[in-house]
């Protein structure tokens, strides 16, 4: 796999079809790497040049030593667009990937035509919650978090019914970085970009999910309300939705972020 050594991290990141082809980077959730938007790239690489990475801490990507920051995750995407010589893309996230997407809509809007974030909010949890799980997987290990997973991902009707894909998704999460993952908690415990979502101004699609107990519905219309030019979509799925719904997910790619409507 490819490794692009940044400033500070070297970020494991994938690439799938034609460079000429308009750019798509997609950012992957808390405890999770590149491989879980494979229903994604599959699909959609013969439509866009897609570039997966792995976030900082997370798959074969290096953890950096912390503390981590909002900033840290949005500025890795900007420095491997720039180490991929993209002047321009669009961008989809989800969870953690979705609040990196709002961070580069505010702080770096001329890389990207439209953001794509998805079962994310503008602050995702409470402070002392994420510093918890964070102390949690440093005593405990990553096994813990994991045995619970699917119960946040995924709906019941889904885990029953798709026993593997959610086990190898889980054995991936124990089998990740455990200070990467405490890191990355703390940083979500002090991101919260609620006050500067009015300065956005490009185009945001946001994707939540009917059935999502962590970021809902509620957290999708806030996000709506506070940026000027934002869509909200709705998808019958929980927390991990381009996994549970892979059709529709693709569709909002196609039918929303399409480049000859990007302007």
């Amino acid at each position: 796999m490819p490794i692009a050594q940044l400033k500070d991290v070297s970020l494991n990141y994938e690439t799938f079809g034609d460079h000429a082809k308009p750019a798509l980077i997609f950012s992957n959730s808390l405890g999770t790497n590149y491989r879980m938007w494979q229903a994604q790239y599959e699909v959609l690489q013969q439509y866009y040049f897609i570039i997966c990475y792995d976030t900082r801490g997370h798959g074969a990507s290096s953890t950096p030593k912390p503390p981590y920051a909002l900033a840290d995750l949005g500025q890795d995407v900007i420095d491997l667009l720039d180490y991929l010589k993209i002047e321009k893309a669009f961008f989809c996230g989800i969870s953690m990937g979705g609040l990196t997407g709002q961070w580069l809509a505010i702080y770096y809007p001329e890389y990207f035509y439209r953001i794509m974030i998805c079962n994310t909010a503008a602050k995702i949890g409470q402070e002392k919650a994420w510093q918890d799980r964070a102390a949690l997987v440093r005593e405990q290990g990553l096994r813990p978090i994991a045995s619970t997973a699917a119960s946040r991902w995924f709906t019941e009707s889904f885990i029953q019914s798709n026993a593997g894909i959610v086990q190898h998704l889980a054995n991936d999460l124990e089998a990740g970085s455990t200070e990467g993952y405490a890191n990355c908690c703390e940083a979500l415990a002090q991101a919260d970009v609620r006050a500067k979502l009015k300065d956005i101004r490009i185009p945001v699609i946001i994707v939540a999910g009917t059935e999502d107990p962590i970021t809902t519905i509620t957290d999708g219309e806030y996000m709506q309300q506070h940026i000027t030019d934002a869509k909200l979509v709705t998808i019958a799925a929980s927390h991990i939705s381009n996994i549970e719904q892979p059709e529709q997910f693709n569709q909002f790619i196609q039918n929303i972020v399409k480049f000859n409507e990007a302007g």
